[in-house]
């Protein structure tokens, strides 16, 4: 039995059986469990930060690292060291969850269209350029497949549709979706992998008679497309696997509250400012 454990005991029993014969019984110092009560009695001083920590992470299930965590400590009032917080979450076991990547490759190609974005991932404004791509949920009926649209000003997620098929409806109903919701103009680029979704002539006459300009990433160059993978990354380790959904609707609710939380939650390390916060400042 560790020391502690009997200093406890002892604790527990003070008022039943004298402190010297249970110090005699568990063979430990009167003086050591002085100052193990004497300890009891002044609280950690990291906890009142431990337990601002444990209010954000549980206000964001748990998915911010120790520099998100910071920032939200600041906008709380709360201003500490990033050094301070890790330390602290370490402590506590407040830690978020190790991301994983995985990428994909799809079929062969009917358009090809150039690298209009090669890697550039800044945009001046929103609906400048977006990447799309489609990715896998895993449940216990089977792949549910996820097709979203990023918006590279603000990282945002414009839109999402999920289907139990990987197929080009798929991707046709994100764009019709996406043009629905935003103002698109001739500038906006719209960069995607060779999958074979894109590369149909089904999404070359959709983007043509929306006016938006296609990219597409070089073959077998997956950081072409790295943000759009990168979002897949964030919702498979951040949520998915997590939750482990057992059916297609789960994973669908389980994709609805995640993207909601991360366009009007989830603050960017860049900008201090989660997507919607910092489009609303161009809107402004």
């Amino acid at each position: 039995m560790r020391t502690s454990v009997k200093y406890l005991v002892i604790y527990r029993h003070r008022e039943k059986y004298t402190i010297s014969e249970m110090c005699r019984f568990f063979d430990v110092s009167r003086s050591g469990y002085y100052d193990y009560v004497k300890r009891m009695e002044h609280p950690d001083r990291d906890l009142p930060l431990a337990e601002q920590i444990r209010t954000c992470q549980a206000e964001v299930k748990q998915t911010y690292g120790y520099r998100r965590v910071q920032i939200w400590l600041d906008r709380q009032g709360i201003h500490r060291n990033p050094k301070t917080v890790l330390r602290v979450m370490q402590k506590f076991n407040l830690l978020s969850v190790v991301r994983r990547k995985k990428y994909q490759h799809y079929g062969d190609c009917l358009h090809r269209y150039p690298n209009l974005l090669n890697r550039d991932f800044h945009a001046d404004r929103p609906n400048q350029k977006w990447v799309t791509d489609i990715s896998y949920i895993k449940t216990g009926q089977g792949f549910l497949y996820l097709s979203i649209i990023r918006d590279l000003y603000d990282n945002s997620i414009i839109t999402y549709k999920t289907g139990t098929e990987q197929n080009i409806q798929l991707v046709l109903s994100t764009v019709r979706e996406a043009r629905r919701k935003e103002n698109v103009t001739a500038e906006l680029q719209l960069h995607s992998d060779q999958g074979f979704q894109y590369t149909s002539q089904a999404y070359f006459r959709l983007t043509q008679s929306y006016g938006i300009t296609p990219s597409m990433s070089r073959r077998g160059n997956p950081y072409d497309n790295a943000l759009a993978e990168n979002f897949f990354s964030i919702l498979k380790t951040e949520c998915i696997y997590r939750a482990r959904p057992r059916t297609y609707e789960e994973a669908r609710l389980l994709i609805g509250e995640y993207i909601h939380f991360y366009n009007y939650q989830r603050i960017q390390l860049k900008t201090k400012l989660t997507p919607m916060e910092y489009r609303c400042q161009f809107v402004a």
